[in-house]
Parts: C-alpha cells; structure tokens; sequence
C-alpha cells in the first residue's frame, strides 16, 4: 500500500477553508493548475469529490465537512509541533531528568538542587545515578540527561560542557589524629598512612609526583573507589584521605581538613550534556538550576580558596570526564 502524502492534508484544509481553488491556491502560493491537480489527488485518496461546483462558487460535500474539523486539528498540531519553544511552563512542567554523578554530588549538593527545582517545578523529579566510569555512551543514547565530573584532554566531539567550579584537594583525618594537631609538612604528609581514592584502581597520582619532587613517598595502606568511602576510612582509623575540597564539604564533617604540604593542580568540575539538548528548555532550565546551585561561590557551608572568574558561556567540548 502506498503511503499517503501528508502535505495534501495542508491542501485539504486550505481547501475546505476557503472553499475555492484560485483562493487556496494563492494562499499556499501555488498556480492555479497544481491547485486543481492537487484537489484531483485528494478526490482520488478519499474517494469522494469533496468540492463539487454550485453556480460560480464550490461547495463541500458531506465527507468533506466530516473531514474539516479533523484535518483542521492535524495540520494545527503540525504546526505547533514544527514552531520553535518559546514557553515553558515550570508550574505544570511533569518530568525525570536523570543526572549521573561523582561520588559526593549527592551528599554535598543534592539537598540544594532538589529545594532549587521543586519550588520552580513542584512536578519534576530528579533521579541520581553513580558515576562508575568516563564513557560519554549514556549521554549519546538519552539514559543521562546531564553529566558531572572533571572534563579531561581525550575525546567526545559532540558533548557539550559547562564549568561548575574549581576545586582543590586537601588531607583530611579523624579529629584526634596526630596530623590534627600542628602545622602538616610534607614529610609528615608522606609519613602517614593514606587511603587513595581512584576507580580504575591506580595508586599514585599527581600528588605522589609532587612528593617525589621532594624525594618522600607516601604509604599507600589502601585504595577505594569513592571519596565517601575514603572518608568512612578517615574517620574510623589513623589513614589519611586525601580527596576534593568542595565536592566532599558535607562528608567532611567532625574531621579535622589541612591544606596540603605539596603543590598540586586546581581541578575544574563542569556540568556535561548531550548537544541534542542544547534547545530543549526544560533541559536549559535544569543546566541553570546545577549552575545556581553548583557554581563557583554557590555551595552552602564549603570553605572557598581563590575565587576563580565566572567560566564561559557554554560551549562544545572534545573532551571527556574522569
């Protein structure tokens, strides 16, 4: 069977609208000639003659009139459907927006981010997934609408990106640990034991580079895959966790947090998204809500270091998240 051809509905409504083929035919800019050749297609798909001729004028036939009210309707969801968003209506807005983060989202901006979208949208609900890996595959295929994490030299052209905050690691250990009490050097740093934080399993990182600068080398008791699992360590033995400062604001809470001895690089946190939701602006709404909550300053009870200027306006990225 031959598909029908969905333009001849606008056809048909202009049509039955204006009840004449020089009239309709002007309306859609169209000769008189594809007009009638038009009409003699759409007799022939519905098997009636839909404008028969009454004196100087036409006039429509029972199926026609039957058809008027539907086809108008159709043609008008097109219409609206093909017309660029304009309006978005937060009160009445009903959806799941599925963010995949990095250990200590949650726990640290979570409360914040919920309160900031249920008083515009009372409606939306957001659903947190773990981070177990960089694959930008989840983002691709619509399973993620948006993405946390830091953005690395490697990768996906299509993905865009959005800076949250800047963030540096600090030493945190149980309130009555020896580190807490004195100023922390380097070589007391190293002389501790530590439990790292990687998900693929590595032990050293950029901070065993700066300690080898100085010649020390730190004892590595253990390695975990989060932070909150680092700072569960933390607080019950003598290990040393060593983990962001902003991101774990909350979980650091009743430990004792230093600056550490060495020089290590400032990490950019950023937001990830999926270009195909660049227009969409119930996702353009969610994105400002994580900045508003997220952003560099944003973060209720977390101690900043050197504010950084406000990030660039977004902008696609080829990178990937650690």
């Amino acid at each position: 069977m031959t598909a029908p051809d969905l333009n001849l509905l606008l056809t048909l409504d202009v049509l039955l609208a204006e009840g004449s083929v020089v009239r309709a035919a002007e309306r859609l800019h169209l000769s008189q000639s594809a007009m009638s050749r038009s009409l003699a297609r759409l007799r022939e798909a519905t098997n009636d003659p839909l404008l028969v001729r009454a004196g100087r004028g036409l006039v429509p036939t029972p199926r026609a009139l039957e058809l008027r009210e539907q086809v108008g309707a159709i043609v008008a969801a097109a219409q609206a459907a093909l017309r660029p968003a304009d309006k978005l209506d937060l009160p009445t807005l009903e959806r799941t927006f599925t963010l995949r983060t990095t250990d200590g989202f949650v726990e640290n901006f979570g409360p914040a981010l919920l309160a900031r979208v249920r008083k515009d949208a009372p409606h939306v609900r957001l659903r947190f997934v773990h981070k177990a890996d960089k694959d930008s595959a989840p983002l691709r295929d619509g399973r993620v609408d948006l993405d946390t994490g830091v953005v690395s030299g490697t990768a996906s052209p299509e993905i865009r990106t959005r800076a949250l905050f800047t963030d540096r690691f600090v030493g945190v250990v149980r309130a009555d640990h020896p580190l807490a009490d004195g100023r922390v050097t380097a070589k007391r740093y190293a002389a501790a034991s530590h439990v790292v934080v990687s998900r693929r399993g590595q032990a050293t990182s950029a901070i065993d580079d700066a300690l080898d600068q100085l010649k020390l080398k730190r004892d590595i008791a253990t390695i975990v895959g989060g932070f909150a699992a680092a700072l569960s360590l933390a607080r019950s033995t003598d290990l040393v966790a060593t983990v962001p400062e902003r991101h774990t604001g909350n979980l650091r809470t009743g430990l004792h947090t230093f600056p550490l001895p060495v020089d290590v690089p400032e990490i950019t946190v950023s937001m990830l998204w999926h270009p195909r939701m660049d227009g969409d602006l119930a996702h353009r709404w969610l994105r400002t809500c994580v900045l508003d909550v997220c952003g560099d300053g944003a973060a209720p009870g977390v101690r900043a270091r050197r504010p950084k200027p406000a990030a660039a306006p977004p902008s696609p990225s080829r990178r990937r998240t650690r």
